[in-house]
């Protein structure tokens, strides 16, 4: 494992931000944190880079005590945090070139990992321009620029996506995606559903300071019993025998006035055709069919009770 965090907790106050976190991160994954804001994202990915100090667990990385080894475990991280942390007056060669400077990395090596950095992040043709010139985006990954000099094991992104425009987004995920191809082990946050679902090998969803699930997509809605739906549109419905329909398969809602029935699947696009077949072979008359596959979204609100950004 690359990561180990065990009964993690972490108090300010009288608020209990972290209640026992315990998660483990192989290496070379992507390992997602989804939650909402408030729900103690950021208070992990701050522990882990020793920002804080938990009250109480273990935390290890790559076999390292996070507690007893900080320096150790600090040269295996690069961290973007979920604020811009650049100097607005220097260019962004200059902001890399400090930054890498604290690594203690040969200037040689350094201005040759700064180009590198900065072709993959899509931006060495402006490499001379004052960040300040930049846009929120481009600020954005120059920050996951800085964060690559020392060619960490590990990459910690706290929510790199907020405010930024389409362009930068998709060249961040670009950016991610190469990386996790090249074996970086990469821990990420977010509340944003889609990323978590693009991005992610396996997903840790937070709610509260509590790990409410993990594990892989397949394997969450397994743990939440999510189902696909699919919905029936009857123009006979008030005429159908419900009985007799929820005896051989599982309707999980009929709504009489919009004429809809609501039935659950394994798999929708496996069993769309049998249960349609069925449902004429006793007099449905079908107007209309829509689908909903299980996702991040349904198994979140499961899980939790709630939607994410309640």
């Amino acid at each position: 494992m690359m990561i180990v965090a065990k009964n993690i907790s972490k108090s300010f106050g009288a608020l209990q931000a972290l209640k026992g976190v315990s998660f483990s991160i192989n290496n070379g994954e992507v390992f997602g944190l989804l939650g909402p804001n408030g729900a103690g994202k950021s208070t992990t990915i701050n522990i882990l880079n020793s920002l804080l100090k938990a009250d109480g667990g273990e935390m290890y990385i790559d076999g390292r005590d996070a507690s007893k080894e900080q320096h150790a475990c600090k040269m295996l991280l690069g961290v973007v945090p979920q604020e811009i942390a650049l100097y607005e007056e220097l260019s962004a060669y200059e902001n890399l070139m400090f930054w890498g400077s604290l690594y203690d990395i040969p200037k040689k090596k350094l201005k040759a990992e700064a180009d590198k950095t900065l072709e993959l992040v899509g931006l060495f043709e402006r490499r001379y321009d004052a960040v300040k010139n930049y846009s929120g985006g481009m600020k954005r990954r120059i920050n996951i620029a800085s964060a690559l000099l020392h060619r960490p094991k590990v990459l910690l992104m706290d929510e790199p996506t907020v405010g930024v425009d389409p362009q930068s987004r998709n060249r961040i995920f670009e950016v991610i995606e190469r990386l996790n191809s090249e074996g970086m082990t990469i821990v990420y946050t977010t509340h944003y559903m889609e990323e978590a679902e693009r991005l992610c090998d396996r997903i840790g969803i937070i709610d509260e300071g509590a790990i409410a699930a993990q594990g892989t997509l397949k394997e969450l809605r397994e743990i939440s019993q999510v189902r696909d739906v699919l919905v029936l549109e009857l123009g006979n419905l008030k005429e159908m025998d419900l009985d007799a329909l929820k005896s051989v398969m599982q309707v999980e809602e009929v709504d009489t006035p919009a004429n809809k029935v609501k039935i659950a699947c394994q798999n929708v696009g496996q069993e769309i055709i049998p249960i349609v077949k069925k449902v004429q072979d006793m007099g449905g008359n079908i107007q209309g069919i829509d689908t909903i596959k299980a996702n991040l979204e349904t198994v979140f609100l499961k899980l939790t009770g709630k939607q994410l950004r309640d």
